[in-house]
């Protein structure tokens, strides 16, 4: 005698079912999760006032600033500086949205953006420069070695001492040609604003003395 199995067809549609549920749910878990991560890494150091805190939370920059610091001569509290008053370690940093009547938006100040506020043109002098076609400005090792690289280029033509963070924001805030004009003579409120960023250097410096064995030695990454 021949055994007839008889097939439970609603039951087996409703286990795809079920299966196809967790598969998308696994997926929306998935983008969940790299949405978070990607949250995590772009998002600015809790504490911006600490140069040690900053390499600890961001366990990549530290080499990424020793790497630009070892390419282009300008040191690592002076990039970090910079970037501080800048952009407050935002990657995406714009400037302000400029209005018509206060009402209708008619474009940013200037197509300064990233980590570093760096304009268009200026980014381009940059990749041409150095071959860098791939990088961007709201990529922090790619911020931190245009620092480096511009630092280094106002030390050539200006004689600027690639650790003096005074002169050196002079030269990344006014041009090449405008510090040679010194235009920031008419501007006190830029004066103002690079002796802040050279006491932060020299903050940045006092703190990364403190803790720069341990970050060389990367134990914390563990």
């Amino acid at each position: 005698m021949f055994e007839v199995k008889l097939i439970d067809h609603g039951s087996a549609c409703e286990e795809n079912v079920r299966l196809q549920a967790m598969v998308i749910m696994l997926r929306i878990l998935l983008i969940v999760c790299l949405l978070l991560l990607a949250g995590c890494s772009t998002s600015p150091p809790k504490d911006i006032n600490n140069i040690c805190d900053i390499f600890r939370e961001k366990d990549d920059w530290y080499d990424d600033s020793k790497d630009s610091f070892q390419r282009w001569g300008v040191p690592i509290h002076v990039q970090l500086a910079i970037i501080y008053q800048e952009s407050r370690f935002k990657h995406d940093a714009e400037t302000e949205m400029q209005y018509f009547l206060w009402i209708i938006p008619i474009g940013r100040k200037s197509t300064a953006y990233g980590y570093a506020q760096v304009k268009d043109d200026t980014w381009e002098w940059y990749a041409k420069s150095t071959r860098n076609w791939g990088a961007d400005r709201d990529d922090f090792a790619d911020a931190v070695d245009f620092i480096g690289w511009y630092g280094n280029k106002s030390y050539e033509t200006l004689k600027i001492s690639r650790w003096d963070a005074y002169k050196q924001y002079l030269a990344y805030h006014e041009g090449h040609g405008g510090f040679k004009r010194k235009t920031y003579n008419g501007k006190p409120w830029l004066i103002k604003i690079a002796r802040k960023v050279d006491q932060r250097a020299k903050n940045y410096r006092a703190q990364l003395a403190s803790c720069e064995d341990e970050l060389n030695s990367g134990w914390w990454f563990w």
